[in-house]
């Protein structure tokens, strides 16, 4: 068999063990995407009305607001699911699983790649659960097929990028707990840009950050996309931010463990 197969063969074996983690504790998967529902609410029925009649001078109300915060509510889903993603693997580097992994005949990168994974596929389910939510209560996209499928692409890519940061994040903590909190700022991204009000309106500072930082084109170009809006130079600038995010992720992260033996 070759090296490739045998790699693929065990990120596979740890594919289905963060799969297994997953499933034994699915409240975990449920507080991902139960923060970002409540917040979808409170938006939604408390703040919706007015915030809504002042999407750009159009007199839309709650419909008009559900519709404009339902993309930033959906990358504050990925930004809480890093947090899970980088407590696990502190977890896995501080209880001794992964020294034992390192003694066996397995491939090393398929440590990290089944956590990677399996991230991916909980942040997705988390996603979905989010939108289905946002559906019920008035969402209303108009996108067609390859819209949906684009929207889809650029959400996996941006999951990937943030799950390699917070793998990085997870081995360089020294404890879960601390693990804990290092992706926290990335929850705070969605209201310093245009996940719940324009850009245009923030005082001319904090604008220029909203509109520079990652999350913002991502959330215009998943607005665009879901909503028949503008995208114009969103698109390209959302999927730099992500492959470069992702590529840096995964250099630290494959640094931070070819490096630490032992922890």
């Amino acid at each position: 068999m070759s090296t490739l197969a045998l790699s693929a063969r065990d990120s596979a074996t740890m594919l289905r063990r963060s799969l297994r983690h997953m499933l034994r504790y699915p409240s975990m998967t449920l507080m991902i995407a139960g923060m970002p529902v409540v917040f979808l609410l409170i938006f939604v029925y408390v703040f919706g009305g007015t915030m809504g009649n002042g999407l750009g001078g159009v007199a839309g109300g709650r419909h008009a607001y559900v519709n404009f915060v339902t993309p930033g509510i959906v990358l504050m889903t990925i930004a809480g699911a890093a947090t899970a993603t980088a407590v696990s693997v502190a977890m896995d580097m501080t209880e001794g699983i992964v020294a034992r992994f390192r003694t066996m005949a397995i491939s090393r990168a398929s440590v990290l790649t089944g956590h990677v994974v399996g991230s991916v596929i909980q942040n997705l389910l988390s996603m979905a659960l989010v939108v289905a939510v946002a559906l019920a209560i008035g969402f209303r996209p108009t996108a067609d097929l390859v819209e949906w499928l684009a929207a889809v692409g650029l959400l996996t890519l941006l999951v990937l990028a943030l799950t390699w940061l917070s793998v990085g994040l997870g081995l360089f903590s020294k404890t879960p707990e601390s693990a804990s909190n290092a992706p926290m700022p990335l929850m705070l991204l969605p209201f310093l840009g245009s996940g719940f009000v324009p850009t245009d309106s923030m005082p001319a500072g904090l604008r220029w950050f909203a509109e520079y930082q990652p999350f913002t084109p991502v959330i215009d170009t998943l607005r665009g996309l879901l909503m028949g809006g503008p995208i114009g130079d969103s698109g390209v600038i959302a999927i730099a931010w992500c492959v470069g995010i992702a590529t840096a992720g995964y250099l630290w992260s494959k640094r931070l463990f070819d490096r630490d033996p032992s922890r």
